[in-house]
Formats: structure tokens, C-alpha cells, sequence
């Protein structure tokens, strides 16, 4: 990647500068859209403004309701752009009719104009892509070095008698890193043969120390549409490991999607290959041999936002000798919840029961889990993803999961509640961990 195409992928897109200058921007270009001067011009410009927004409003109404293409409402305000982009496209039409070829050439440089901004205004109101290259699903993270593995002869010998928790046995050095790196990792898919894009990684203050600890597993998965980027757990860690003596879990932030608009449904598929396998097989090995990390079942964690988060609990149901945690923040109920004939239909054939058997609730039906702790959470205003997260917690707890139900009271689908899952899941899991007295 040169040099240019770096500094370009990372802009900041969310920034107050930014919106308020592509915000004004379209501004003005309604403005001169508004600006003809032709005989009954003002009427039909109400006129179409009013039918591309009813337009607007009817393809709003085909994707969320219709053909649940979204598996979720958007937001109002994500709505409200939508429907305000239409009835400007309303308006340029308008302008493209009976005029000169600067005004249809303008009318359509206006769509375009107006078609980014439509895109900025609904990603600020979501929040999950900050930057050029996370909106167009291009990783900017560089490659992580990571530190030699530790052995058993270099880690700090623990007190004769007492516990063996990190959060007694850790001391802190002298000019550790207040804060944790981040970077990329490419994951072999050795066995699975999967095309993942490089993975996200966490390093916090106590993995970048001359001796570190061996230090717990998270394994995280983004959303669909989506990116393994670290900046928001990163940003969650980082705090906690300020208030714990740099102590904090080595994160991978995996790619289960392959391209960012792919529902691979976290299963070992035909469509789109062995994703199911490449997590729990390939990028575990990965980890195994890379990372200074636990290797108690106990100490790893399986988590995900949305998408991602059907995934976690999907494999902690799975995989329970692997993930004896698992953090599931607004997860889909089971994969392909929101285009369910369909997945029913492409995926497994038809298959009812075959499709039932990789349901969540249907595996932990079937096993028991005595020692796995799990946290849910959804926000308040989320509705279906507050119903898919008490329906699978309960099953959880039914499965003896320690599970646990966390309500946010606000933030809908966006990053707020990503961020808010985040702070509550690791405040529950800390203990856990050794990371914090329990």
C-alpha cells in the first residue's frame, strides 16, 4: 500500500470538522438545485421533492418490512436520510428535465454529491466505521510485531502458597506502556482453507514488557457488514488494564465474513468455506503458537457484536473444550436470522432440521455446561436483538451456563452499544480471569 493510498484510507470520516463540512456541502447543493428560474418551477419542485420522498419512504418500506433484507429497523435517523436523499434525487430529476446540458450535468454531479453525504450522515449515525478504509472495508493496520513467546522458567515465580491469579502475582515494571498496541496478523487457514482478511490484534501494557505473563485469550468477531478492526475493544482494554496494572486479555479480532457484506452464517459451508473451522481450528492453532496466552479453557473468551455475536455463542455451544467464556453483545438469535427462508433454502436445502441443529438454543439444548460464564447484552431500544439475547441466555442458563442478562438503556444497533457490551461483558469477566479480585 503507497504511501498516498495509506494516508487517504486513513481520514477520519466521523470527525465534527468533517460532517459539518460535507453536511454544508449538501446544503448547498439543494440550494442550487432549488434555483431555477422557469414559469411554475416553484410548484414542481414541491412537487417532486414530495414524490421522491415518497418514493423514498416505499423503498424503506420494501427492504425493512417486506423483504427484511436489513434483519432489523434502521434507526429514524438513518430513515430520515434515506428519505431526504430520495426526494432530492426528486429535485435533480426535476432539474434534468427541459434543461440545458450544464443543468443535467450538474443535476447528476448533485446525485452523486448528495449520495455521500446520504452515506456519511447514516454511517455517523451507526458510528462503526471511522475512517476511509473501514467504510470501504480496507484494513489499515499495519503488521503487529509480536514478542518472542515466553517459557515457563522466564515467567515471574508466584508466591509459595497463594493464588495464582495475575491479579496477585503481577507486578507492574517500571516503564511499562500506559496504553496496548494494536496491528494486523495474517492467520494461516491451514486446515480450513478459508479466505479471511488479516485479523485485528490487541497487545495490552503487560504483553509489552521485557518479561510478560501469559495472559488470557479473547477471540472477537465484528458485525455484518463489517471489519476485524481493534479500535474499539482496544479502547475498551485499555481502560481496564489502566485500573488493573497494564492487565488485560491478548485480543484477535477475526475475520469470519471474508469480503464485508458476506453472511457466511459462522458454519462450514459449501457457498462460502470452512469458516466455522477456520476460527476454532486454524486461528486457535494460530494463537497457540504465537501468543504469550493461557491455555486453560478457562481463560479464553469467545465474543462478538451482532453478526459476530450469534458466532460466539454459536461456537461456545459448539466448542465448549475450547471457550469457557463466551461475551455475546446483540447477537442474532441463530445464523441467518434475518433472511431465514433463504439460509433454509441455499444453505442446508431446505433441511429444516438440519438448519434447526446449528441453532444456538437447539445445541445448548442438547449438552450441559458446568463451567462456562456468559454475558449478554443488548440496548433497550434494539428490540429484536433485546428478545434474541434474552431467548439464548436463558437457554444458556437452562444448559448451566453461568449466564448472565445485561440491559443497556440505550444506544439501538450502533456503536454505543457495542462500546457499552464491551464495558459490561469485561467488568463481568475480569474476576474470571484472574485480571481482578473477584
Amino acid at each position: 500500500m503507497s504511501g498516498v493510498t495509506d494516508f487517504l484510507l486513513r481520514i477520519e470520516v466521523l470527525t465534527p470538522g468533517v460532517l459539518i463540512t460535507a453536511f454544508v456541502i449538501g446544503g448547498i447543493v439543494v440550494a442550487l438545485l432549488l434555483a431555477r428560474r422557469v414559469p411554475g418551477w416553484p410548484i414542481r419542485a414541491v412537487v417532486a421533492v414530495v414524490a421522491g420522498a415518497a418514493i423514498g419512504a416505499l423503498v424503506l418500506w420494501v427492504v425493512e418490512k417486506w423483504l427484511n433484507l436489513l434483519g432489523t429497523p434502521l434507526m429514524w435517523s438513518a430513515r430520515w436520510w434515506v428519505i431526504a436523499f430520495f426526494a432530492a434525487v426528486g429535485l435533480a430529476v426535476a432539474n434534468a428535465s427541459h434543461s440545458t446540458w450544464r443543468r443535467k450535468v450538474g443535476a447528476l454531479f448533485g446525485v452523486v454529491v448528495l449520495l455521500l453525504t446520504t452515506s456519511l450522515g447514516i454511517n455517523a449515525a451507526y458510528g462503526l466505521d471511522p475512517t476511509v478504509g473501514s467504510v470501504l472495508g480496507i484494513s489499515t493496520q499495519p503488521q503487529i510485531p509480536l514478542p518472542p513467546l515466553t517459557t515457563a522458567a522466564s515467567l515471574p515465580a508466584a508466591t509459595p502458597g497463594a493464588s495464582s491469579a495475575l491479579w496477585q502475582t503481577w507486578t507492574a515494571p517500571a516503564g511499562m506502556p500506559a496504553k496496548g498496541t494494536v496491528g494486523s496478523a495474517v492467520i494461516p487457514n491451514t486446515v480450513s482453507g478459508f479466505v479471511a482478511r488479516p485479523a485485528g490484534i490487541y497487545l495490552p501494557p503487560a504483553a509489552l514488557t521485557a518479561h510478560p505473563p501469559r495472559l488470557p485469550l479473547v477471540v472477537l468477531m465484528m458485525g455484518q457488514p463489517g471489519n476485524p478492526e481493534t479500535q474499539y475493544i482496544a479502547a475498551t482494554l485499555d481502560s481496564y488494564a489502566a485500573a488493573h496494572h497494564g492487565l488485560a486479555p491478548i485480543v484477535i479480532v477475526a475475520d469470519q465474513l471474508g469480503r464485508p457484506t458476506n453472511d457466511t452464517l459462522c458454519l462450514d459451508t459449501a457457498k462460502f468455506g470452512k469458516v466455522e473451522t477456520y476460527v476454532n481450528t486454524d486461528v486457535v492453532t494460530w494463537a497457540r503458537t504465537h501468543l504469550n496466552i493461557l491455555t486453560d479453557r478457562a481463560s479464553w473468551t469467545v465474543a462478538g457484536y451482532s453478526h459476530g455475536g450469534q458466532c460466539a455463542i454459536s461456537f461456545a455451544a459448539k466448542h465448549p473444550d475450547l471457550w469457557g467464556n463466551v461475551l455475546d453483545i446483540s447477537g442474532e438469535e441463530f445464523p441467518g436470522a434475518e433472511h431465514a427462508a433463504k439460509t433454509l433454502s441455499q444453505i442446508f436445502g431446505g433441511k429444516q432440521s438440519a438448519y434447526d441443529a446449528q441453532k444456538p438454543i437447539v445445541v445448548l439444548a442438547h449438552h450441559t455446561y458446568p463451567d462456562t460464564t456468559a454475558i449478554f447484552t443488548a440496548s433497550v431500544d434494539d428490540p429484536v436483538y433485546v428478545a434474541a439475547a434474552k431467548k439464548v441466555s436463558a437457554a444458556a442458563q437452562a444448559a448451566g451456563m453461568r449466564a448472565t442478562y445485561v440491559e443497556l438503556p440505550s444506544g439501538g444497533h450502533t456503536v454505543d452499544t457495542l462500546r457499552g457490551g464491551l464495558d459490561k461483558g469485561f467488568a463481568a469477566l475480569y474476576p474470571r480471569l484472574g485480571l481482578s479480585p473477584p
